[in-house]
């Protein structure tokens, strides 16, 4: 479950409500906003911000955008903050965030976190949790297994 603090870090991650150009108060105003697409400026705050996410294919499992497409938005980024993602993108933008928050929290630091994110885990069938991030399921099943680690129950 979302501690208030993961939510204030989530949209910290994705750049603010600056960055987001809405206010989000509330889970509702979340929904209305990643229906909305989210700017891909805060896609691209969020990149700056977890390293991570500009190794390999890392990107594409946890986002469901290509390295490439990311250039772009880079090489445009005069115009980029008007381009919107496409809902889903924005539903996996905001999930990994939210995600990644909660794994702050779990490990401490954002820089445990991010070598917990890519180090195979025993309760995860010894796979990377960014590996899982590319299906429903898989998201699922790191959320909980963070839910896990965080009151103790580690397999």
């Amino acid at each position: 479950m979302e501690t208030s603090s993961d939510f204030q870090q989530t949209i910290g991650l994705l750049g603010g409500e600056e960055t987001i150009r809405a206010r989000i108060g509330s889970v509702m105003d979340a929904h209305d906003a990643l229906l909305e697409g989210l700017p891909a400026d805060a896609l691209l705050h969020l990149v700056s911000s977890v390293s991570l996410l500009e190794r390999g294919e890392t990107l594409q499992n946890a986002v469901g955008i290509s390295l490439r497409t990311l250039q772009r938005h880079k090489a445009g980024q005069k115009g980029a903050g008007r381009q919107r993602l496409s809902v889903e993108q924005s539903n996996r933008t905001w999930r990994f965030a939210e995600l990644f928050a909660h794994a702050v929290e779990v490990m401490g630091s954002q820089a445990a976190a991010e070598d917990w994110m890519n180090q195979p885990a025993i309760g995860l069938s010894n796979r990377k949790p960014i590996e899982l991030l590319g299906t429903s399921a898989g998201v699922e099943a790191v959320a909980e297994y963070l839910t896990r680690l965080e009151y103790g129950v580690y397999t």
